[in-house]
């Protein structure tokens, strides 16, 4: 059984729409349970206007009866309230009069790239559904798969590491406990102090004009060994990971637990040594391969970490050509955000959710909730895992 979504709309047009295939019927649900991290992505200082406007919520389409899945594809819609605004310029079919086009891509965007593509001349052809807008369709499906992990044990976190130039103090102990408060923060920082100087470093770089990117990081618990393969490229679950992750809009670097670190170590500090006592099974006293070896999770918690760029559309324009007459131009200037690293955050934890659903339907299947519990049960008891 494999567990497949898509998205569709674009940043101004009517509405998003995300499609989730291969749930197991069964599945309790409430309203809240997605509407609350769409919710989430729009938290964070250096936020937009956008953010002003937009009140996101999940409307379902289909998959779902009297708060249970039915194990038929879930369709949700995610409507735009800017389209109000967009109406004319965004319309599905032909309106009266001339829209004008845009012709000044971003440097750092999908502009220009695109248009060449496609054989567009219009560069909002692109930009609409080039935009992070998208991610709300992709939290939405995450939000199902988190529900769905939630009943297998598993909860899944994220918090900021960095922004721009200021960084947190790390920590190898983090538990689930320790997240408890991390949305109270207004740059999702569980370092108090860190989080202070990242509101500052993001004011300074809004009084300059520019923009800032940063690093986040997304933990998953409670998670059996074995999800994932060793026995083809495209069944490593490590791998599988930093597609999904990469994915993301303005992500520029992925890694697994201590990442580019480990480049520069001896092996014998690189590597979780393993050990075995009768009340608690196999152990490892470190996770410096952030729950994956080979391609499975190891039972550890599983460690991701992504490294975003700065967001292209700055109010101070870089510099640019006009791709109609081919001169120098300023870049296009839109409606933009300062930093939106904490809400990418909250769009990691949706696709590490949805890639770890999928593992868990590859490998236990069930066409109903209490089939998938059953097998993982029987799983455990198998390998004496615990937890």
């Amino acid at each position: 059984m494999s567990l497949r979504f898509t998205t569709a709309g674009e940043s101004h047009g009517p509405g998003l729409v995300a499609v989730l295939e291969g749930l197991p019927a069964g599945l309790d649900l409430e309203p809240d349970d997605i509407d609350a991290d769409l919710a989430r992505r729009q938290l964070g200082h250096g936020r937009g206007g956008r953010m002003k406007i937009e009140s996101d919520r999940a409307i379902v389409r289909s998959g779902i009866r009297h708060g249970r899945t039915l194990g038929s594809p879930i369709a949700l819609l995610i409507e735009n309230r800017d389209y109000a605004n967009w109406e004319e310029r965004m319309n599905p079919w032909p309106v009266d009069g001339d829209v004008e086009e845009v012709h000044l891509p971003r440097p750092g965007h999908a502009d220009l790239a695109g248009i060449l593509k496609f054989g567009h001349t219009d560069v909002r052809n692109v930009l609409e559904r080039a935009s992070a807008r998208e991610t709300a369709a992709r939290v939405a499906a995450g939000a199902l798969a988190k529900a769905f992990l939630r009943p297998l044990g598993v909860t899944i976190y994220s918090h900021v590491l960095q922004i721009g130039s200021v960084s947190a103090p790390e920590s190898d102990s983090l538990r689930p406990t320790d997240f408890a408060g991390v949305d109270d923060s207004p740059v999702r920082c569980l370092d108090a102090n860190a989080g202070e100087a990242m509101v500052a470093e993001i004011d300074k770089a809004r009084k300059n004009n520019e923009s800032l990117g940063g690093v986040f990081e997304v933990r998953a618990y409670g998670l059996v060994p074995g999800l994932g393969a060793y026995v083809s490229w495209e069944s490593r679950l490590d791998g599988r990971l930093a597609r999904a992750i990469m994915s993301i809009h303005a992500m520029k670097g992925v890694a697994i637990g201590d990442g580019f670190d480990v480049a520069g170590r001896v092996g014998s500090k690189a590597h979780d040594e393993i050990f075995w006592d009768d009340a608690g099974g196999y152990r490892r006293e470190t996770n410096h391969a952030g729950g994956l070896e080979g391609g499975m999770t190891t039972g550890q918690p599983l460690v991701v970490r992504a490294a975003m760029k700065p967001l292209p559309t700055l109010t101070k324009p870089l510099r640019s050509v006009d791709t109609d007459t081919k001169e120098p131009a300023e870049a296009l200037r839109e409606r933009t955000d300062s930093c939106t690293v904490p809400a990418a955050g909250v769009v990691g934890e949706a696709m590490v959710a949805l890639e770890l659903a999928g593992a868990y339907r590859e490998k236990f299947g069930g066409d109903g909730m209490q089939d998938v519990i059953a097998a993982v049960d029987a799983y455990k008891k198998r390998i004496e895992w615990r937890e």
